[in-house]
């Protein structure tokens, strides 16, 4: 008998949801709300082909592009990340040496784990928090204790007590259109935060990935630009704004972590890819950055807008549904009288062809999330986003008690 470690059962349940998540966004002639990917309209192929064609045409730096280089990323990458992205955040004057770029932004959260997390350490998540990031913590064969949160993201109170009762080694909190429940931490929030990190031996691992996918309202100050410390990292991505397959993020943090997330990169994959660090440090170098992001925001707007007016239409009397002010998702929640999105998901996958993200994976409890879903609208066209969730609305109204 093959013996797996200890890990492999602690993660099971939300591995398999994961699995099955990316079944749906690959398998051909699966309607899928299930998957956060980017619409492929938006990806810049046009400019990325010409800076590939100049970047290799020229044999040194062709070679360059193909070669190892420094795991912790490209200078040009680094600086691109110090003086265009964490400025727009509220980070003012970061050095690169504070900087490592990661495959993913999820990477980050892997790589923090190595860090800080040993077997029985307590971490605390948003309740709900992201599914995949659990299951990382479920690998690291954590404890995980939710934090309450309300329509204003984390609250900060509840966060404090658990903090003093547990005693936790990293509190993992996603500020801005939460992946799954759509919401944002409010500046107040963010300020109080970082003021208990920075007075409190409290690593706080804040994940930002869709802060730049903005459409409404103003933007909000990262709660690193409040850290004075060295008590925050700040994790973010490139997927959703330059490419998902492209596989890039960066951390920021103190100079005393990054270095230990440095040496926990190398043993881990050594760096992230040459090649698309330059491909993404010139595209940003070029100027296209700015136009593309207006583009963007415009055109999620459009499908967000679309989406929520659906569910309002089609889905049953009584259900709540969470608009987002940016990102990618919408977070759901059905009337107690239907059956829970688990039982429906398998339903609407064998009956439909259409999928979605049940709720039970977001939760430390999988029983609070037995009535939530969560609905990702940005890779679909707005009249697969009216036929989906117009076909998942009667299937839901003819499951219900």
């Amino acid at each position: 008998m093959i013996q797996f470690a200890d890990r492999m059962t602690q993660m099971a349940e939300r591995a398999d949801a994961t699995r099955k998540l990316y079944n749906s966004m690959t398998t051909k002639g699966v309607l899928s709300f299930g998957g956060g990917a980017p619409a492929p309209d938006t990806y810049p192929v046009d400019e990325l082909r010409e800076i590939a064609n100049d970047l290799l045409q020229y044999p040194g730096r062709g070679r360059d592009a193909l070669a190892y280089s420094d795991p912790q990323g490209l200078v040009e990458m680094r600086k691109v990340v110090a003086e265009k992205m964490l400025p727009r955040r509220g980070i003012q004057g970061a050095s690169v040496d504070d900087i490592l770029i990661v495959n993913g932004g999820l990477e980050t959260m892997n790589l923090a784990g190595q860090v800080f997390l040993n077997k029985g350490d307590v971490v605390l998540v948003e309740n709900p928090s992201f599914c995949q990031t659990m299951q990382i913590f479920d690998m690291f064969e954590t404890k995980m204790i939710p934090i309450t949160c309300d329509e204003h993201g984390v609250i900060v109170e509840d966060m404090i007590e658990k903090i003093e009762k547990y005693d936790p080694k990293l509190v993992y909190i996603i500020t801005s259109f939460h992946n799954p429940a759509a919401r944002t931490t409010i500046l107040d929030r963010r300020k109080r935060i970082a003021e208990y990190a920075n007075t409190h031996d409290v690593m706080i691992l804040e994940d930002d990935p869709y802060v730049e996918l903005r459409y409404e309202g103003e933007d909000i100050p990262a709660i690193k630009a409040f850290d004075t410390a060295g008590h925050v990292i700040y994790a973010n991505s490139f997927s959703k704004i330059f490419s998902p397959g492209s596989r890039i993020g960066y951390c920021y943090a103190a100079n005393e972590v990054i270095r230990k997330i440095y040496d926990a990169k190398t043993a881990t994959n050594s760096q992230t890819s040459t090649l698309i660090q330059m491909l993404c440090a010139e595209y940003f170098n070029r100027g296209y950055y700015d136009k593309h992001i207006e583009q963007c925001r415009a055109f999620y707007k459009v499908k967000c807008d679309k989406a929520v007016d659906c569910l309002h239409k089609y889905f049953p009397e009584g259900t709540k549904v969470i608009k987002p002010e940016g990102g990618l998702f919408i977070w759901v929640e059905l009337p107690e009288n239907t059956p829970d999105t688990t039982t429906l998901y398998d339903e609407a996958v064998s009956r439909l062809n259409i999928a979605f993200l049940a709720g039970r994976t977001f939760f430390v409890d999988p029983k609070d999330g037995d009535h939530g879903m969560r609905m990702s609208f940005g890779s679909l066209s707005l009249e697969d986003i009216e036929k989906g969730i117009r076909q998942l609305g009667d299937l839901i109204k003819s499951e219900m008690k």
